[in-house]
This record gives C-alpha cells, structure tokens and sequence, in this order.
C-alpha cells in the first residue's frame, strides 16, 4: 500500500499517577531520520526507543516527544531532606566557630545548598513500572502515525491514477495527430518528387521515393508511444505494490516518461503535437513533487 511520509500519531496512558504521553510527527526525508526527546529517566532507553520506530518505517524524518505527568505537577516537586539540613547546619556552625564569626548560621546560607531537597516526583518517575508503561504506549503512537501515512497514501494514489488516466487520454490524442501529421508530410513529399519528375531535370525516382519513406520514418513515434504506455502501466502497478522502495521505483518511471515526452516533441516536428506534450510534461511535474512524499 501507497504510504506517504506526512503525518501525526499520539498515544497516551496513565498509570500509578503518571501520564505518559507519546507524539510522532513525520515529514519527508530522503532516508530514515529519527530524532527523539525523552525525560531524563528514560535517557538510557534511547538506543531502544529509536530501533522500535525505525523497524517500521524505511523513509522520513520522524520526530518523537514522550512527556511524564504526574498528580503533582501542581505542587512543589521537591521535599526537604531533614538530615541533609541538619548535617549542612551543623558544617556551616563549624566553620563560623573557627573563623571568628559573631553572627549566627541563617536560612538563607541554608539554601545555598540544593542537595537539602529532594526530587520526589523523580523517585517515583524511576520506578520499575516506568519502561514497561512505555513500551505498551509508543507502539500506539506508531501504528496512530503508520495509519495517517496510509491514509495520506491513499489521497496521492488516487491523485496519481487521475493524472496518468489524463495522459493517456492525451497520448491517445498525440497518435492520431501523429498519423495524421505524417500522412501531411507524405503527401508534401510526394508532391515534390511528381514536381521534380514533370521537370527534365535527371534524377533517380528509387531515390526520391526511398528519401520520402525515410524522411516519414524519423516523424513516426509509434515506438515513442509505446514505451510511455507501457510506463504507464508499470506505473499503476507499483502504486499498489506492497514491497518497500515504491518511492524510489515511481521515480525512475517518471524519468523514462519525461524522457518518452521529450522524444516525442522532438520527433515529431508538429506543434500541435507540441503543445499537448508540454501538458503531459505539466502532469508529470506534479506527479514528480507528490512523489517526493512517498516512502
């Protein structure tokens, strides 16, 4: 199935007072590019939460945000450590005794020692509990992003089958043109060589007929034709097949049409012919930017 490389996927759940929340966001990106943003007590995961989301996508830049809530994010997320407080006090009571100092120990010198608090909220975050809950909420979030990509998938294949429809419609119309175009050349030819035969001027008649078939030969784009509605066809395939590098294949495609359409053009010499494939062109262009969000 068609996957385009845009989309969002978010998944959430909460346990032992803990809200976990997991975001996704997906852009196009030559290859798999994956940038994460943890809390610090899943920072020694990271390793694994990468390898979990690039098992499931081949293309794009994927970003992750998990975030940790908890009841207290109200609150002061600290408490005071009673023996730290005391331990501080009695080192800061020491030194005012040996340096002569008259003036007691207040809260304020106190304070500036940040190891007389503790996180609480951390202790918990740290808990055994923590990476398992992770784990049954970021596959959530990856399958909510997949779906999304799948979705979007599905909006550019119907775009691209539309616009390969149109462009058979035009090649159909650049053939009878094309027939009609050389048979005005052949007639135009023709004429020339009866011009020449009424005069009494000495040349070959093989030869004047044998220029004429050669000359209708190089404005043909039978062959020209042929290979683009074969591309075509090749095209529609690989929009519904399920293999990776689908991206990767549609483009090389594209690049054998646009080279069809050009030969075309140039073959054909008419500017009626002309005009219609520079529409094809116009066609294969958008084709060619909306391919660039395929994975």
């Amino acid at each position: 199935m068609l996957e385009s490389m845009t989309g969002y996927g978010s998944a959430e759940r909460v346990e032992n007072g803990v809200r976990i929340l997991a975001e996704l966001r997906s852009v196009n990106n030559r290859f798999a590019e994956i940038s994460v943003k943890l809390p610090r007590q899943l920072s020694s995961y990271e390793l694994e939460i990468r390898e979990l989301i690039r098992s499931r996508f081949q293309r794009g830049k994927i970003s992750l945000l998990i975030q940790l809530q908890t009841e207290r994010d109200l609150q002061i997320p600290v408490v005071v450590n009673p023996s730290r407080v005391k331990a501080y006090r009695e080192l800061l009571e020491t030194v005012r005794q040996e340096a002569g100092i008259e003036a007691p120990v207040a809260l304020e010198h106190i304070l500036k020692f940040s190891e007389i608090f503790d996180n609480e909220a951390g202790r918990e975050e740290n808990a055994e509990w923590l990476w398992p809950a992770v784990c049954s909420v970021l596959p959530d979030a990856v399958d909510a992003l997949k779906a999304m990509r799948r979705r979007e998938g599905e909006e550019l294949l119907l775009d691209f089958s539309s616009r390969i429809a149109g462009i058979e419609t035009t090649l159909a119309g650049i053939s009878r043109l094309s027939q009609e175009n050389v048979e005005q050349v052949r007639k135009r030819l023709a004429a020339k060589v009866e011009s020449v035969a009424g005069r009494d001027i000495a040349y070959s008649r093989d030869r004047l007929e044998m220029e004429l078939v050669l000359a209708a030969e190089k404005l043909d784009i039978t062959e020209e034709l042929t290979r683009f509605a074969s591309h075509n066809k090749f095209f529609l395939e690989e929009l519904h097949n399920n293999e990776s590098g689908t991206g990767r294949k549609l483009n090389f495609l594209l690049q054998e049409q646009l080279r069809e359409a050009n030969t075309i053009a140039s073959k054909s010499q008419n500017a009626e012919i002309s005009q219609q494939v520079v529409h094809i062109k116009e066609e294969l262009e958008k084709i060619r930017e909306q391919l660039q969000n395929i994975e």
